[in-house]
């Protein structure tokens, strides 16, 4: 297991992505209802939330609820959106405490009003915290995301405010959700899955993919560590060859 002072500080992602999976297995496993695991995964977001602002990650984007979730049964989206609300109030203390900003993407709109006040209020309070940003991904896809941005550039162009020549990739990024963060260089995902799940499909392009079979609740800061330690040992080519690489 790694540790700590194992990590290359200098050389450190700038953004970290988490798909965190296997909250309903865990749970499973124990006998539990799968809201139970939900319920134990908090103490995972708290640890790795808390390594990241340690280290010096400027930007940490966890999957909270995809849009896809909404199809789930509806006694475990309620529960689901109860911890939501419960999780942020009980942790925007922390947030402050540690100069850390909650940011969203996805249709939060979609949300229940309650949910919705919650997000905002903490959003409002912690805007000017410096130290990390903290993004949820709630109600997203990055299908609905890319559709998003494609129909307003498509209105743009139809009002004659936009010519067809100047869509280009810096344009498309900038009506997505995530527009002025810097893309993830390092995706995390939990419970042994090898799936994106349509997540962040534009913004990791070219980032590095670590998978590991913890499943969620069990995910801790020596197993940030490890993923980070990984993604420093890979050699990022971007289309180039090594040698191109090593005379930079």
């Amino acid at each position: 297991m790694a540790i700590k002072e194992d990590i290359q500080i200098s050389s450190l992602p700038a953004h970290i992505a988490v798909i965190m999976d296997g909250n309903g297995r865990w749970a499973k496993a124990q006998g539990k209802l799968r809201t139970f695991g939900h319920e134990s995964g908090v103490k995972a977001v708290r640890d790795t939330v808390e390594a990241c602002a340690e280290l010096g990650v400027s930007y940490l984007t966890l999957y909270a609820f995809s849009t896809e979730n909404w199809n789930r049964p509806k006694f475990e989206i309620n529960a689901l959106m109860t911890l939501l609300v419960s999780t942020i109030a009980g942790e925007t203390k922390t947030l402050m405490d540690n100069n850390i900003r909650l940011d969203t993407i996805g249709d939060t709109n979609a949300l229940p009003s309650k949910a919705r006040r919650e997000l905002e209020e903490a959003k409002k309070k912690t805007a000017s915290n410096t130290r990390m940003t903290l993004v949820l991904a709630l109600s997203y896809s990055s299908r609905w995301e890319i559709t998003k941005a494609v129909k307003e550039i498509s209105e743009k162009v139809k009002s004659g405010d936009l010519s067809p020549e100047n869509v280009n990739e810096q344009l498309i990024a900038s009506h997505l959700n995530t527009a002025g963060m810097p893309d993830p260089e390092l995706l995390i995902r939990t419970s042994g899955e090898h799936r994106i799940s349509n997540f962040l499909l534009w913004q990791i392009s070219y980032a590095e993919l670590y998978f590991t079979d913890k499943l969620w609740p069990d995910f801790r800061r020596e197993d940030l560590y490890d993923a980070i330690i990984s993604f420093q040992q890979r050699e990022r080519r971007f289309g180039k060859t090594s040698e191109q690489i090593k005379t930079v």
